[in-house]
């Protein structure tokens, strides 16, 4: 199994965080493995798959951290070399971490096959590309979809086509394709609807800059969480702005999944710990004396603090019977007593 089960799943993404250095690509899968990612996600892709070159206003980026780019010129710096793929594939699994891609047209399914790449993720932006999907799903793999800006039924198209051509193991990536995001910009809802209309594994990808939305994600059900990754030096890294730089990985590893142990098991539990303060409870006692003979009532017995005696529960059920002993006044009456009035 590609995902594992036994903690929240997490996936570093380099995107163009390698600034054009397979070095730098390198280093960020080790650190990704050294502070506690369980798989690194590449995307693989050219500027000519993504775009054609041209300054015409429709191919320029007016806003947000990519202004002023052409997306020719922001594909073009922001890729992942093909030539580097399966040394980077290899370098992944001599360090003992799972290395998969994203790829963002056909032609990138069929040259990562060749490199047996284990999983498949559908961007974002891909979600409508059903023949996409329908090459990926045809593998058989793992299929991971994300859903940023996707309506209920685009995506409810894209699973449908995933499954119909042959995806078994699907999750499906709450997103806000922001960049970066905002506590404002999410509804972490959507997880829970997406686990209730979909019933496969179901997780967040998140471009905030903060720890807080992956815990609560968590806390909704998320099972695999995606977020970029950047080294911790002063660096041209694209998506820095919105990724984990450096020891900020193992600190964001910690979070989640110390917000996944607060789940705790999937039936009511309760911790041994706490039967200690059962001894603080109330429990029914004398607060007068009482002989035997005598009824109980509601002026001679009473619910206190500590638990000695029978619950209070039961006190219906004492009122109007007799004593079967003397009590005298601050003792508790033990169950006993209780079974043997008439």
């Amino acid at each position: 199994m590609f995902i594992t089960k036994d903690k929240p799943f997490l996936i570093a993404e380099l995107s163009a965080n390698h600034c054009g250095k397979i070095s730098k690509a390198k280093k960020l899968i080790y650190l990704a493995k050294k502070y506690g990612a369980d798989a690194v996600k590449l995307q693989t892709y050219t500027a000519d798959t993504m775009t054609i070159k041209s300054d015409k206003n429709i191919f320029k980026i007016s806003s947000g951290l990519w202004k002023g780019y052409t997306l020719w010129d922001l594909y073009e710096k922001a890729k992942t070399p093909l030539e580097w793929h399966e040394e980077l594939f290899n370098y992944g699994k001599k360090i003992g971490i799972k290395v998969f891609s994203t790829p963002y047209d056909e032609s990138a399914v069929l040259f990562l096959e060749k490199l047996n790449c284990q999983c498949y993720k559908i961007s974002s932006f891909e979600i409508t590309d059903h023949n996409l999907i329908k090459k990926i799903a045809k593998t058989r793999k793992p299929l991971i979809i994300s859903t940023g800006m996707a309506n209920l039924n685009e995506i409810q198209d894209a699973y449908r086509i995933a499954r119909k051509y042959g995806s078994k193991d699907i999750t499906l990536l709450y997103c806000v394709s922001n960049y970066p995001s905002k506590k404002e910009d999410f509804n972490l809802n959507n997880i829970k609807i997406l686990k209730e209309n979909f019933k496969c594994r179901v997780g967040l990808s998140d471009h905030s800059k903060n720890i807080d939305i992956a815990k609560l994600a968590v806390a909704a059900g998320a099972e695999v969480i995606e977020k970029h990754i950047a080294l911790g030096e002063k660096d041209e890294a694209l998506d820095r702005e919105f990724s984990l730089l450096g020891k900020e990985i193992i600190q964001f590893r910690h979070a989640i999944d110390d917000a996944y142990k607060l789940l705790g098991k999937k039936i009511f539990y309760r911790d041994k710990s706490e039967n200690i303060n059962k001894k603080y409870r109330r429990s029914i006692f004398a607060i007068k004396d009482i002989k035997k003979g005598e009824k109980f009532t509601k002026h001679n017995v009473k619910c206190l603090r500590p638990n000695a005696g029978i619950e209070p529960r039961l006190m219906n059920q004492l009122i109007g019977k007799k004593s079967p002993k003397n009590i005298k006044s601050g003792l508790p009456i033990k169950l006993n007593i209780f079974l043997q009035s008439k």
